[in-house]
C-alpha cells in the first residue's frame, strides 16, 4: 500500500479490491467514530468489498442515515436488478440504517427529483462513497453533465449500458435512463471517498487526477473539493 497526494486529493494505492475494501472500511470507520451521521452510498461491483467489511464489523448504523446515489428509471424497488435490492443484499439486511433513501425509479420525474433534492437538503452528507465509470462518470452523471446539476434524470450512454448489461438477461433489458444525484449534490458532501479497480478504469483515474477540470470528464470536478480520498488498485493506477 502506498500514499500519494495530487493537490487536495489523497490517493491510496492498494494491491487489489480486497485490500481496497479493507482500506475503505478504515475510512468509513473513522468517519463513523468521528460522528458522521449521513452516509452517501454507491452501488455496482466497486463497493462490494467495502460493504463486505462493514457487514463483518461491529459498527452500528441504526442511528445513521443512508442516501444512495441513483436508481434506474422504470425498475420497481422489488426488481432483482434495482439498487433497492442491491443495497438490501449487500448491506442493509445485515447493517440496517435508521433511515435509507434511494430514488424511486417508478415515480414521476418532476415529483421524484423534487423529493430527492429535499432529502439531500435536509440530510447533509458527511461521507460520500463513489465508484467511477470507464468514461469518468460519477453517480450516473455522464460526460457533458453540467457541474451545477442537482438530482436529475439521466439518459445513459451506450458505454454505461454496455458496462451494466452483464447484470441483465440481455442488453435490451437495461434501462435507458436513471435518476441520479447531481454533481453539485455530490460536491456538497463534507468528505468524498472514491474507489476504482481494474485496468479499464486507468484512463478515467488519470483524467480525474491530472486532466483539466472539464464537464467532459465529470470526475475531474473532484479536484475542486477540499477533502477527497481515492483508493485504486495497481491496474487502475497504471497511468498515474
Amino acid at each position: 500500500m502506498s500514499f500519494e497526494a495530487f493537490d487536495n486529493i489523497r490517493v491510496i494505492k492498494v494491491k487489489d479490491k480486497r485490500e481496497g475494501g479493507e482500506k475503505a472500511f478504515e475510512i468509513v470507520k473513522e468517519a463513523h467514530e468521528s460522528g458522521a451521521v449521513v452516509f452517501g452510498l454507491a452501488t455496482g461491483s466497486t463497493p462490494e468489498t467495502l460493504y463486505r467489511e462493514i457487514r463483518k464489523s461491529d459498527l452500528d448504523f441504526s442511528d445513521k442515515t443512508a442516501i444512495n446515489l441513483d436508481e434506474y428509471v422504470g425498475l420497481s424497488p422489488k426488481h432483482p436488478q434495482s439498487y433497492h435490492v442491491f443495497m438490501d443484499e449487500h448491506l442493509f439486511s445485515v447493517k440496517p440504517f435508521k433511515v435509507s433513501f434511494i430514488p424511486n425509479g417508478m415515480e414521476d420525474e418532476e415529483i421524484e427529483i423534487a423529493r430527492y433534492n429535499q432529502v439531500i437538503r435536509e440530510h447533509p452528507i458527511d461521507l460520500q462513497i463513489l465508484g467511477i465509470g470507464t468514461n469518468a462518470h460519477i453517480g450516473f452523471n455522464e460526460p457533458g453533465t453540467s457541474f451545477d446539476t442537482h438530482t436529475h434524470k439521466v439518459k445513459l450512454t451506450q458505454e454505461t449500458v454496455d458496462a451494466n448489461k452483464r447484470y441483465f438477461e440481455s442488453e435490451t433489458d437495461v434501462p435507458g435512463y436513471a435518476y441520479s444525484m447531481g454533481i453539485q449534490s455530490i460536491l456538497s458532501a463534507k468528505k468524498i471517498l472514491l474507489m476504482a479497480y481494474g485496468e479499464n478504469k486507468a484512463e478515467a483515474i488519470e483524467q480525474t487526477l491530472r486532466g483539466p477540470v472539464t464537464e467532459d470528464v465529470p470526475s475531474s470536478i473532484l479536484q475542486t473539493h477540499p477533502d477527497v480520498v481515492i483508493i485504486i488498485d495497481e491496474a487502475a493506477a497504471s497511468r498515474v
